[in-house]
């Protein structure tokens, strides 16, 4: 069977030296990462273990426009500049077929699988393969999905030996909950669930919860379909508590 885990996330930019010093003046390593030369796009990263966070922005227009099937470059050019939004979780497997497979029988509209590829800051080449998910759900648009080459102990030790993942100079820092605004919590959670092979979490204040790996992405009531919040435990007395603000996403420290 097919693992599931929370791989990273997509923030808009338009901006990536923005995010990049923001996090910086809170002792927080954010790096350029490099260009999709085939969409159009440029990233900038930020890594707690495997899980990431990816700000993305366009870096040629007209290519980007051209791109087809990759919704999140799609959205990218609808949203941006106005829209410096979260955008989607992205899940990671060890099987794409499988989830493929799994997602066409429950009647999801999907992109063909795409492999991408960029170069990184140091001119190495990243490739990995993904799918897209064409709709939403009451108006909460769908997380895609990635499958990387090797495994992820492999990757793991490969990045942190190129020193990609390092320690935040602010402390131990670890991403755990995705926070999503949605109209009606428990349906959105129940179809992400059963979509994903996710346990749902029903919480005393009403929101419902998926437990995806260590991690949960959360539902709570309100009516912007949207995802709103990336939430991190952290043991830095600076930290604990701060919200940092990028665009309309927030960063929250407990």
């Amino acid at each position: 069977m097919a693992t599931v885990k929370w791989d990273h996330l997509v923030h808009y930019v338009n901006d990536l030296s923005k995010p990049v010093g923001i996090f910086g003046a809170h002792d927080l390593l954010a790096f350029k990462g490099g260009s999709h030369k085939d969409w159009g796009t440029y990233n900038a990263l930020s890594y707690f273990g495997l899980t990431y966070l990816e700000f993305l922005g366009i870096e040629n227009l007209e290519l980007a426009k051209a791109t087809e099937h990759n919704l999140v470059v799609k959205d990218a050019v609808k949203l941006l500049p106005e829209h410096e939004v979260l955008s989607r979780v992205v899940i990671r497997t060890d099987d794409i077929e499988e989830i493929a497979a799994s997602l066409r029988s429950a009647g999801l509209s999907l992109s063909p699988i795409i492999d991408g590829k960029r170069l990184d800051n140091e001119g190495r080449l990243i490739e990995w393969r993904m799918i897209t998910i064409g709709g939403d759900f009451q108006g909460l648009v769908y997380p895609f999905i990635i499958q990387w080459s090797g495994t992820d102990d492999e990757r793991l030790e490969r990045l942190t030996s190129s020193g990609v993942i390092k320690p935040h100079p602010a402390g131990q820092v670890e991403i755990v909950r995705a926070v999503f605004q949605v109209s009606d919590p428990a349906a959105t959670a129940n179809h992400w669930g059963l979509l994903f092979g996710l346990p749902v979490i029903e919480s005393e204040d009403d929101s419902f919860s998926l437990k995806i790996d260590d991690k949960s992405f959360a539902f709570v009531q309100g009516n912007d379909n949207q995802f709103k919040q990336v939430v991190f435990e952290t043991d830095s007395l600076v930290l604990k508590g701060k919200t940092i603000q990028i665009g309309d996403g927030e960063y929250v420290f407990v």
